[in-house]
């Protein structure tokens, strides 16, 4: 497994001239939603006509810095859902960083529609998706980490929970359940998840854009992974650490014919990050695989019955 030295991708920034830190995203007592540009006719409701009332974050609390990346290729029909989903959190604190990899579908157009609004963003080829969050993340000095694709966006006062719950209750790693939008039916459905507890941590369960952690436990994403590379990073950067739940969505993942996770053109890739993942120079063969899986379903069963979820 060879991963990147996120330092080198920092000094290559530096040796550009951008400035570090970075600039937080403008805050207003009164809140972003009068600021930013309209949006597209029709669109009404979260995170379009709605906001965060920033009333709801104490001034007496000094709220720590949140980095959130966004990765993004040729999604313009979802990036401002994503974007505005961010800064209408109106979180006091936020750096918000987007890595484009040279789009040529709109997307660069919207990126300069909420630039004044932006940490830092770029509009140039790249790496793919693991190489444009790695370079996301060299560029942060958040306290807390996340990371959310440009099909996906957050739902109302996320941040507000989740990082009172940061504070609250000292731990590393803060994730959530997971919602799924069907863009061609507008069907919506809710995905629960588990206690992601260590001995089950090979069972793909968490839901990405619902993951929060602390900086002070960052690992870089394994970039010659195209499909798993959230879940091979949980496997890194979760296990041994403190977690909490919060039992109920953070966020919305877009279900299209394009994202990765319903493509059945990237069968191939998914099997192809298997391997690696699983290669005795990575994380090695699961010897117990055929226990755990049992076990789990056990776990799933037990958690039903009893409505721990």
């Amino acid at each position: 497994m060879n991963l990147p030295d996120l330092n080198k991708y920092r000094n290559s920034f530096a040796s550009k001239g951008i400035a570090l830190p970075l600039t937080v995203v403008p805050a207003d007592a009164d809140g972003l939603l009068g600021q930013l540009p309209d949006p597209p006719a029709g669109k009404t409701g979260w995170p379009w006509g709605q906001e965060t009332d920033p009333v709801i974050y104490d001034p007496e609390i000094n709220w720590p810095k949140l980095t959130i990346v966004t990765p993004s290729y040729n999604q313009v029909e979802f990036l401002e859902q994503t974007i505005r989903s961010v800064l209408l959190q109106n979180y006091p604190n936020l750096e918000y960083i987007i890595i484009d990899g040279g789009s040529n579908d709109g997307s660069k157009q919207i990126l300069e529609k909420y630039a004044s609004w932006l940490s830092y963003h770029q509009s140039e080829k790249d790496g793919g998706q693991s190489n444009a969050i790695n370079l996301g993340f060299s560029l942060s000095s958040g306290t807390y980490h996340a990371w959310i694709n440009s099909d996906d966006y957050y739902i109302k006062d996320v941040f507000y929970k989740v990082i009172t719950k940061f504070i609250s209750i000292k731990v590393d790693f803060v994730y959530g359940y997971g919602n799924q939008y069907n863009v061609l039916s507008g069907q919506m459905t809710t995905t629960k998840v588990l206690p992601f507890i260590d001995y089950f941590i090979k069972i793909p369960t968490l839901m990405q854009p619902s993951a929060f952690w602390s900086a002070r436990i960052h690992e870089p994403v394994w970039e010659e992974l195209h499909c798993s590379l959230d879940y091979e990073l949980w496997l890194r950067l979760v296990k041994g650490h403190s977690r909490a739940l919060i039992k109920e969505p953070l966020s919305v993942a877009n279900v299209h014919d394009q994202a990765k996770t319903h493509s059945p053109e990237m069968k191939a890739r998914w099997e192809e990050d298997h391997q690696k993942i699983w290669a005795a120079d990575a994380h090695g063969t699961v010897h117990e695989w055929k226990r755990i899986v049992f076990l789990n379903r056990i776990r799933i069963k037990l958690y039903k019955i009893l409505k721990l979820n």
